[in-house]
């Protein structure tokens, strides 16, 4: 059934408990059913809407392979009025973070089975194959995520966070493995830091990271195997901490004396 392309509209009302963007107020209208002029109603929590080459277009694909992903499940439904189709932010973000996958080099079909693993109630961790960790992970709505970050989340930020581990995508939500992480990096994009030097420093980070841990396990199962190593943790923690304090101050006590 064809779509008739027309131009975005915003549709507002207050949100729902949960959190989520619910569709709310009355709706202007103009000519015979399925004909929709613009929103009576606009505010805060105003939502953008698209007909399918206008979200084709936003998302850098084309109307076909739109077409596709909708077939294959991989967005969901739209908003139905009448004949017409209405899509979102949502959609939107959606389809970043599919580009984003593939630019990683998952396929369509994993990309497919990993949504309907989590569609069907299994938790993010385990479909991705994670750890126990003492991170408290956070969800957020796509739009969430475009908010906390200022617009900064593109196809390649995506694709940068995906490729850490920071985020995953979890049924109509994206899961954030850190709240101290996410905190951090919302923090230093509020300061005026790019998103990218974010996720680029976040990198390097990593892997000094994991280098310091290969350090104390190695040194830990070597001179004491019979040790927790949940017990001794805490140390490792405390070490790192404060040897970057330290080292903070070695470099600003350096570029006071030149």
């Amino acid at each position: 059934m064809a779509e008739k392309a027309e131009g975005p509209k915003a549709r507002g009302g207050p949100q729902a408990q949960s959190g989520r963007k619910e569709q709310s107020g009355p709706q202007a209208h103009s000519g015979p059913t399925g004909q929709s002029g613009p929103q009576a109603q606009s505010g805060p929590a105003a939502v953008r809407e698209y007909r399918m080459t206008e979200l084709a277009e936003a998302a850098g694909i084309t109307v076909r392979t739109l077409r596709f992903y909708r077939e294959r499940g991989l967005i969901p439904p739209p908003r139905r009025e009448g004949r017409i189709a209405w899509y979102d932010e949502h959609h939107l973000a959606r389809l970043h973070t599919i580009a984003a996958m593939l630019e990683r080099g998952h396929t369509l079909s994993v990309i497919g089975e990993l949504n309907e693993a989590l569609e069907s109630g299994r938790d993010v961790g385990e479909a991705l194959g994670l750890h126990p960790t003492e991170e408290t992970p956070v969800r957020l709505s796509p739009e969430e995520l475009a908010d906390a970050f200022a617009g900064e989340v593109t196809p390649e930020n995506l694709a940068a966070a995906l490729d850490l581990g920071y985020l995953a995508p979890d049924g109509d939500e994206i899961v954030h493995i850190s709240r101290r992480l996410l905190d951090a990096s919302t923090a230093l994009v509020r300061a005026g830091v790019p998103l990218a030097e974010v996720m680029q420093a976040g990198a390097r980070v990593r892997e000094h990271a994991d280098a310091l841990a290969e350090l104390f396990l190695a040194t830990v199962r070597a001179h004491a195997p019979h040790e927790s190593i949940d017990k001794l943790r805490p140390l490792a923690k405390a070490v790192v901490e404060a040897e970057l304090s330290l080292a903070l101050d070695r470099r600003l006590a350096a570029e006071e004396n030149t």
